[in-house]
């Protein structure tokens, strides 16, 4: 598998998932616009085996290395970034749950889920496999009163959390206010947490994002209806050096998090 059949295999699975992001595709292209995508973001548990590292060796064997470190200790997450030196490649932001930080109950309902495939890194499309495992609603639930992100991923697997519309390449929109203003008249739900707009100019990095399409996913114990992915927008700014700021911003990236919580979506 090439590194574009990787990346086409993400963007089909996610957009399987997340009914607005053609929609807003379709919006942008009636304004003329060719959209880029800035970064794609994959979440993993902190377990032996479908660790960080591994949801990201497959892409640093097609190139990429890593370009940041970042933490979230509230969320109890970690996280990098990846960049290829190729020009027009997305960043791939990787995030982690610190499984031994949950309660005894949810630590080991997370590790029965991964025991329940086995070797499921090793398949050639291992980041855009989907859910490997059987899981059931109520396990779904109980992981949720603790953890959003932990119940996210048991529902989902691996996955494209989103991808990134990179604003400063837009034509017609001259910043990111501008973008949120369109996205709010055609009836998007935006993410609020820490406000529409998340960063600064200041901090070389401005953020917004949709709320999770809420779709029905098969369990074990029935089809329930939870939150999926987002769409996120990314405007990026020159660092004194002349150099445009290629990092992100814990504090923006922890309010984005809350885009998939279920009170939260839509």
């Amino acid at each position: 598998m090439t590194l574009d059949d990787l990346l086409a295999r993400l963007w089909r699975g996610y957009v399987e998932i997340t009914p607005q992001a053609a929609r807003i595709h379709a919006l942008l292209e009636q304004r003329g616009e060719r959209i880029e995508n800035d970064h794609i973001a994959l979440r993993t548990y902190g377990v032996p085996g479908v660790d960080l590292e591994a949801v990201a060796e497959p892409f640093c064997a097609r190139g990429y290395r890593e370009g940041g470190a970042y933490s979230f200790p509230e969320k109890r997450l970690r996280a990098r970034h990846y960049e290829h030196p190729e020009p027009g490649r997305p960043k791939v932001f990787v995030s982690e749950l610190e499984v031994g930080a949950l309660s005894a109950e949810a630590a080991a309902a997370v590790r029965r889920l991964v025991a329940a495939a086995p070797g499921v890194a090793e398949r050639a499309d291992f980041p855009a496999c989907g859910r490997p495992w059987p899981a059931d609603f109520t396990t779904y639930e109980m992981l949720a009163r603790e953890s959003e992100y932990a119940a996210w991923v048991a529902a989902f697997g691996f996955r494209a959390n989103h991808f990134t519309v990179d604003v400063g390449a837009l034509e017609t929109l001259p910043d990111l206010s501008s973008l949120t203003a369109l996205l709010a008249e055609h009836g998007f739900a935006l993410n609020e947490q820490g406000g529409v707009i998340k960063g600064s100019p200041a901090v070389h990095l401005e953020q917004s994002a949709t709320l999770a399409d809420e779709v029905e996913v098969e369990f074990s114990d029935g089809r329930f209806r939870v939150p999926s992915c987002y769409y996120e927008f990314a405007r990026r700014y020159r660092l004194p050096t002349g150099e445009t700021f290629q990092g992100f911003v814990p504090a923006s990236a922890d309010r984005l998090f809350e885009s998939t919580d279920r009170r939260g979506s839509r």
